[in-house]
């Protein structure tokens, strides 16, 4: 296993006037919190931190557009090195930015399925909403981006056909807001997406959970999880925290379920933010999440 450290926080809009999003800081702090010898990782791959600005690049409506471009190009070669040399890739974030340059390079060596845990659907794209309106942010728009839904700047890449992952080889887990009946991006619920949302992930358990993923996934795939797919009183320490969550000794039975299959080639993890945890106490529970899964063990 290769851990990249890729210190982004570029697909985040500001919380409050003069708000810089703080997640480009979580991989040094989860290494400082012991991250690197929880999961049995030697020296990482350290990313250089991209400038952030709160608003959009010319010739895009996406905030930090051009730098984002920039960026997921350069990790999608650490990427696509480590799946070269037969490593799993494990990308330390950042925002859910990432997982577009994770995926496009785990793509050069072919087709690829996603298991995408979040306690958001992330699938804002200009179908149901006015790109006009206001400037993008790619964190809320990932998984519209991976399947092809959205600017060409971050749906298309070098060397990999579009959209990165079909509708059908996408399996969403612990998405808590497609119920409401407010909810903005309701056509989520209209994709082949193997949709397990929160509530149905916590009645059926994660046994059942793993067992519809494992029904769904036929190739080689990829995990995101963005932490605040945990409930906030128990991981606050995120852009928007919400409730109810996946049980943490839950969260770690799927994930290690998923991570032991040999067709896992690749991990990202996003979206935590030392600004909100200052004594350090939620770098220290999430690494001993992560640490209780067996990469490579």
């Amino acid at each position: 296993m290769i851990v990249i450290a890729a210190p982004s926080n570029l697909g985040l809009r500001p919380l409050r006037p003069g708000h810089e999003p703080g997640t480009w800081r979580a991989p040094a702090a989860l290494f400082e919190a012991g991250l690197l010898d929880a999961v049995g990782a030697g020296v990482p791959v350290v990313m250089p931190r991209p400038p952030w600005k709160p608003g959009p690049d010319p010739g895009t409506r996406l905030r930090n557009g051009l730098a984002m471009r920039d960026f997921n190009l350069a990790l999608a070669d650490h990427v696509a090195a480590a799946g070269a040399r037969g490593e799993f890739a494990f990308v330390v974030g950042g925002d859910c930015s990432i997982l577009l340059g994770a995926l496009a390079g785990a793509r050069r060596r072919g087709p690829l399925a996603l298991v995408h845990v979040d306690g958001h659907s992330d699938f804002r794209h200009p179908g149901n909403y006015d790109p006009d309106s206001m400037p993008g942010a790619v964190a809320g728009m990932d998984l519209a981006l991976a399947t092809g839904r959205g600017e060409a700047l971050m749906t298309d890449w070098p060397g990999v056909e579009t959209p990165l992952v079909q509708d059908r080889d996408v399996v969403q887990i612990g998405e808590r807001d497609g119920r409401r009946p407010d909810f903005a991006w309701a056509d989520v619920n209209d994709t082949d997406f193997e949709h397990i949302d929160v509530f149905t992930a916590n009645e059926i358990g994660p046994r059942a959970v793993l067992e519809r993923a494992r029904q769904r996934l036929d190739k080689r795939f990829w995990i995101h999880l963005d932490v605040d797919v945990l409930d906030e009183a128990v991981m606050p320490a995120v852009d928007s925290p919400g409730a109810p969550g996946i049980a943490p000794d839950d969260l770690v039975a799927i994930l290690s379920g998923l991570v032991c299959d040999p067709r896992c080639i690749g991990m990202t993890v996003t979206v935590f933010d030392p600004d909100l945890d200052p004594d350090g106490r939620h770098a220290r529970t999430l690494v001993g999440l992560l640490g209780r899964l067996p990469f490579g063990r």
